[in-house]
């Protein structure tokens, strides 16, 4: 038994981090009522995560530090993908005048990579690292249309469907039927499915064997993502790039 005490103490540690930064910085006392564990065990875990740099304290709260900035940005800089697709995000930003980002998949679910952002943009949550349900944007539904079916059932069993808006994909079925659609037709469409007066164009990144590997997408204001912009332009542009990615040598 003694061998899985270091392991419930790690886990106490990371979900501590992870309170921490959800609440923006937090005291002792709301974080153990937060995550329902004694006031000691909680103070004895902050203090050892502020002695090793990860978390910094400032007027009696906790705060996730700049420790993890470095950890995060030698993740993504060693990510090939990332190499390999940074030049085509910006300059599809700069055609495109909006959002646009490199998304990939881990652990099942979608983690923002990368985002460039276009002249003409509006302000949107989203940042590298950033983790989201798959099915609630366009670039996690075209990771997930070509993915092997039991893949993504594995994935909607283990995360479910969770609703983040009215429009979000909750049902199993009628996400198969999407993702049958997005097969055909290349590419996914999100339409206020993640937030709210927002809509996203996307194309799967696919190795040789036609598996995603990751997906590329422009976001923007519904009232400029219409029409033959969203039916045409965009599509042209997002498949043009994923395109030019995929035959990248360094892909493979």
């Amino acid at each position: 038994m003694t061998d899985q005490v270091p392991v419930r103490a790690a886990k106490t540690s990371l979900e501590i981090i992870n309170k921490v930064r959800e609440l923006e910085g937090a005291g002792v006392s709301e974080l153990a009522n937060e995550l329902d564990k004694p006031t000691s065990t909680v103070h004895d875990h902050l203090r050892t995560l502020e002695s090793e740099e990860y978390l910094i304290k400032s007027d009696s709260k906790y705060y996730v530090g700049t420790q993890f900035l470095d950890l995060g940005e030698h993740a993504r800089s060693r990510h090939k993908m990332y190499t390999i697709a940074r030049q085509e995000v910006d300059e599809l930003a700069t055609q495109t005048g909006e959002h646009t980002n490199l998304m990939i998949e881990e652990h099942g679910r979608g983690v923002f990579l990368y985002k460039s952002k276009g002249p003409d943009t509006v302000q949107l949550d989203t940042h590298a690292g950033m983790r989201v349900p798959l099915q609630t944007t366009a670039m996690g539904k075209s990771i997930l249309a070509f993915r092997p079916s039991e893949e993504v059932d594995e994935i909607i069993n283990r995360h479910g469907l969770p609703q983040l808006t009215e429009k979000t994909i909750t049902d199993r079925d009628e996400l198969y039927d999407e993702l049958d659609e997005i097969q055909k037709r290349g590419y996914a469409y999100a339409d206020e499915e993640r937030v709210k007066g927002m809509r996203s164009v996307a194309a799967p990144i696919t190795n040789d064997k036609g598996r995603s590997v990751a997906a590329i997408g422009v976001t923007g204001p519904k009232r400029r993502l219409r029409g033959q912009r969203l039916r045409e332009d965009v599509p042209d542009l997002i498949l043009s790039s994923a395109n030019v990615i995929e035959v990248n040598p360094s892909h493979s």
